[in-house]
């Protein structure tokens, strides 16, 4: 039997989240690109080893965002790999999923994500993978798509706003579960109904009222409640709750996760930290759908997150350029920005609320490389990539729109002071980010794992 090879790098910090308990102290062994030990603090390094000595700063896994909106090709100028990617390594993510819509053409057949592959695969400064799309007509197309490495398969239940990835019926959306229960893929919704947005009032215009009442809490909640009924026609099938801003939807995921139903969700930073009463008139950068919906709302979902109603935090990072977002909320472009931002602004309200940075990291980390399957991802462990975030909980820093890496500087948070600062990115044992500064490009292209 052949030795295992000594680590070449010891991590040393005071508080390490590790995968169980508080953050404590450790020192992490990295050989070559993976995590070979967890060991105490004050471990001896191996003669040759290099050790980095982090002091209070806190060693996370790196962030994996199974929620961004890439949008390269087609529509690079709203977002593209590269800005992307820096901008995710700038925010400690070190595995990020793309969304198979946005881009042109979307990630619907085999053709079109080797299409994206080839874009994505010079540019990548961190790891990424990709979800297939289910669009009406294309059910033929997932096991392809499948079998060629995507992570799972995205669909709306209402107009996605761009034509070319229409929604799914009722009728489509049972054809969808039928095709991935075949082969226990995922399925991840968009789940507001149609018919309850076409009920409520569309006034448009500045005013956030009348767009929050445009997007009622009725239409998340009837869609999620169609979803889990289509998905219990198909013994097996796995879905995914995208999104979820309403704290209406709750009890309904509950009830199903109790049942036995192979059904998960996820929340977003501006869902968890922004809320209705603060978004000023004519703001639409605000704008997202669902919509960020009022405080008592908000801690709801804060509780679903402690409970396990809810189980992943991740961006829904949905750019554009500056000029989509006009005044009025009914025809400008729906996205929030936030890939560089997400952990400090998860970290800001999560600290006010008495909830520790290990809770949040799970969320952020563990869970969405579950969801993904990423089995080498999430987790301070031996075995799993040496991918890390080094953060400073105590550091505070005021979002100045031209100091974030995304292309378009366009943010919801600006002007506001957020808790915790990334210090540094690393991606399987090599730095990536460090003070504003990044490393040429070598992130991986992930494929489903067999």
């Amino acid at each position: 039997m052949t030795a295992a090879a000594p680590p070449d790098l010891l991590l040393r910090s005071t508080r390490a989240v590790l995968p169980e308990g508080p953050p404590r102290p450790a020192a992490v062994a990295v050989t070559g690109p993976v995590i070979s030990a967890v060991l105490p603090y004050g471990s001896a390094a191996p003669e040759g080893c290099r050790v980095l000595d982090l002091g209070d700063d806190a060693l996370l896994p790196g962030l994996v965002d199974t929620h961004v909106h890439v949008n390269d090709p087609g529509r690079a100028h709203w977002e593209g790999f590269t800005t992307a990617t820096r901008a995710a390594a700038a925010g400690g993510i070190t595995t990020l999923v793309d969304m198979p819509l946005n881009s042109l053409p979307p990630t619907t057949t085999v053709e079109h994500l080797r299409r994206k592959q080839e874009v994505a695969a010079p540019r990548a400064h961190i790891d990424v993978g990709f979800w297939g799309g289910a669009i009406p007509g294309n059910a033929a197309h997932l096991r392809p798509l499948h079998e060629a490495g995507v992570l799972g398969f995205k669909c709306f239940l209402s107009p996605s706003g761009v034509d070319e990835f229409p929604p799914l019926d009722a009728e489509g959306l049972d054809a969808a579960l039928a095709a991935l229960a075949a082969f226990d893929g995922l399925l991840l919704v968009h789940a507001e109904d149609p018919h309850h947005l076409a009920a409520a009032p569309q006034r448009g215009g500045p005013r956030y009222r009348d767009f929050l009442a445009s997007r009622p809490h009725a239409a998340e909640r009837e869609a999620v409640r169609l979803l889990l009924e289509a998905a219990a026609r198909h013994p097996g099938a796995r879905v995914h709750v995208l999104h979820v801003s309403s704290a209406d939807v709750l009890p309904l995921i509950a009830e199903a996760k109790a049942a036995g139903a192979r059904v998960t969700a996820e929340t977003c930073p501006h869902f968890l930290i922004l809320t209705a009463e603060e978004v000023p008139d004519g703001a639409t950068e605000f704008k997202c759908c669902p919509p960020i919906r009022e405080a008592a709302n908000q801690e709801a979902l804060w509780q679903a997150l402690a409970d396990g109603t809810l189980d992943c935090v991740v961006s829904d990072h949905s750019p554009s350029t500056s000029d989509l977002k006009t005044p009025d909320f009914a025809g400008a472009w729906g996205g929030i920005s936030s890939l560089q931002l997400g952990l400090p602004a998860v970290w800001t309200a999560a600290e006010a609320r008495g909830t520790g940075l290990a809770d949040v990291v799970r969320r952020m980390s563990a869970a969405p490389a579950a969801l993904a399957g990423l089995t080498t991802k999430g987790a301070l462990a031996p075995g799993r990539d040496a991918d890390f975030t080094v953060f400073a909980p105590e550091a505070a820093f005021t979002v100045e729109p031209a100091r974030l890496h995304h292309r378009n500087a366009v943010t919801a948070y600006a002007g506001r002071t957020l808790r915790g600062v990334v210090r540094s990115t690393w991606l399987r044992g090599r730095r990536a980010y460090e003070a504003g500064e990044f490393t040429a490009p070598y992130g991986k292209l992930l494929r489903r794992e067999t």
